[in-house]
């Protein structure tokens, strides 16, 4: 497949596969079911809407949904039965991605994580990623991790990592340059990220790290300018052409994802990684677009994992 190159195209390309399957957790969340109604018209996913059925019916009269679109699943039993319910509703095959809805990130990860009906995937690590498509730039930025892992050792970045490939394979990047990202481009001993960037770095070149090429310690400005880059005499294939930006800590990370989203002229998913199947835990703040965009990438991400 060619390389998806901008969120427009993501939609175009999940159209083009057909509809997949989600479980929305606590589906009474006019945000969450204006995405889900788009998702459902477009042709890029069906839904099963869990929750309690009345407030779910009162949440999409007022957008004039029309229910008999959707299969719903009563469950009065609160927020956290109604968010393992809807986990459950993939452990079993029957939707290939579970979506958060009006349940807190806590009762709905428990859910994620039961050991008998969840989603865990042996020791795989969760991580998040943002995907953010950037006015000026030929190619989508994968950001990880911005939200999950607060201050990943060595051997967690690998497993971020592996996730993070696994999804841009998905949007056709056969080979996607991954810089890790320091505030300098140099080996530090007194900064730590260098030293983590740096054995990434000589993992990949080992083949230890597959299906992608890491470099670094990069600093973001060489990691995404070529000219920048060049300036600083840095000779590399990840330098100024970066797919992924992995990032030293959360702090870095959830500052550099919301500076994309608030400064520049972009559109934004965002995706929970590293389970059984693809996970849609947005914010409450992303808007519907984020959502419908974070929809389509589950379920790209999902044909993919289905092949």
């Amino acid at each position: 497949m060619e390389q998806i190159r901008n969120l427009d195209q993501l939609l175009e390309f999940a159209k083009k596969l057909g509809p997949g399957k989600i479980s929305v957790a606590c589906a009474e969340d006019t945000v969450v079911m204006e995405a889900v109604e788009n998702a459902r018209k477009a042709g890029i996913a069906n839904a099963i809407l869990v929750g309690n059925a009345e407030k779910i019916k009162e949440a999409c009269d007022k957008l004039g949904i029309d229910l008999a679109n959707y299969e719903v699943v009563d469950e009065k039993g609160g927020e956290a039965a109604a968010a393992l319910k809807a986990v459950e509703l993939v452990s079993t095959g029957q939707a290939q991605v579970v979506m958060k809805g009006m349940v807190e990130t806590a009762n709905f990860l428990r859910g994620v994580l039961n050991k008998e009906k969840g989603l865990r995937n042996g020791k795989a690590i969760l991580s998040h990623v943002y995907i953010h498509e950037v006015k000026g730039y030929d190619r989508i930025f994968f950001v990880t991790d911005a939200a999950f892992n607060m201050y990943p050792e060595l051997k967690d970045k690998v497993g971020i990592l592996k996730n993070t490939v696994q999804l841009t394979h998905a949007f056709g990047v056969e080979c996607p340059k991954v810089a890790a990202l320091s505030a300098v481009e140099v080996v530090n001993p007194d900064m730590p990220p260098t030293l983590d960037a740096a054995a990434l770095t000589q993992m990949s070149r080992r083949g230890q790290i597959k299906g992608c090429i890491v470099d670094g310690p990069l600093a973001l400005d060489n990691a995404v300018s070529e000219e920048s880059a060049k300036h600083k005499k840095i000779k590399s294939e990840v330098a100024g052409k970066a797919d992924i930006l992995l990032v030293p800590n959360i702090e870095s990370g959830n500052i550099l994802a919301k500076s994309i989203v608030y400064f520049s002229e972009n559109k934004t998913a965002g995706l929970v990684l590293g389970a059984k199947a693809p996970i849609v835990l947005t914010s409450r703040a992303d808007s519907a677009e984020a959502k419908l965009l974070s929809i389509a990438s589950a379920c790209v991400l999902a044909a993919h994992q289905g092949k």
